[in-house]
């Protein structure tokens, strides 16, 4: 009887640190120190959200740069199932479906050599925003061809869209797929208006 109210006041005092204060704290700090992100990095475009900064897209139309694959269920890039498949590199499953993805990037003509693998593999997440540079080169002729403008052009777009390391040393160059794409129809669009 003498451990009930100790027990109670304990329990009371944890339920309002670690369900009120603590996160009442860690939601200011990241308000205060990465407010876009701690709001979802949310991309808009005339007035309307196109997107994230943080979460990948299905682009299917030739005219675009193709994010990673992803291994989301039920759907593609479903950001309430973060998942990767969970297939082992030796998983028939797996290997049929880069073998496939290998085919379908190889079956334009606009495209040269062996796609890079962040093309043919999901991410952990299945939700990964960015491409490796390689990625992004690799698909420059075939979005200059579908928009009718010339690769070089193009590459120009590429190059300043690629994020170096984080603080110079953490991970790898890499080009967000949607800030690239948003940026592609905006630049191409003017040029065409222009013309």
């Amino acid at each position: 009887m003498s451990t009930i109210r100790p027990t109670l006041v304990l329990f009371l005092l944890l339920t309002l640190v670690t369900g009120a204060i603590y996160p009442a704290l860690v939601t200011g700090v990241a308000q205060v120190v990465f407010p876009d992100a701690a709001n979802g990095s949310v991309v808009e475009r005339n007035g309307r959200a196109v997107g994230s900064e943080l979460i990948g897209q299905l682009f299917v139309s030739p005219a675009y740069f193709w994010s990673r694959p992803s291994a989301t269920a039920p759907h593609a890039y479903n950001a309430a199932s973060s998942s990767g498949s969970n297939l082992g590199p030796t998983n028939p499953a797996l290997v049929d479906a880069v073998k496939r993805r290998i085919e379908a990037l190889q079956a334009d003509p606009n495209v040269e050599g062996p796609p890079p693998v962040d093309l043919v593999t999901a991410s952990a997440s299945g939700l990964d925003p960015h491409i490796s540079p390689a990625a992004a080169e690799y698909q420059i002729r075939r979005v200059a061809a579908a928009r009718g403008v010339s690769a070089d052009a193009v590459r120009e777009l590429v190059k300043a869209h690629i994020e170096p390391r984080t603080l110079g040393v953490l991970g790898e160059p890499r080009v967000n797929v949607l800030l690239l794409n948003l940026d592609l129809d905006r630049q191409f669009a003017a040029k065409r208006a222009a013309e």
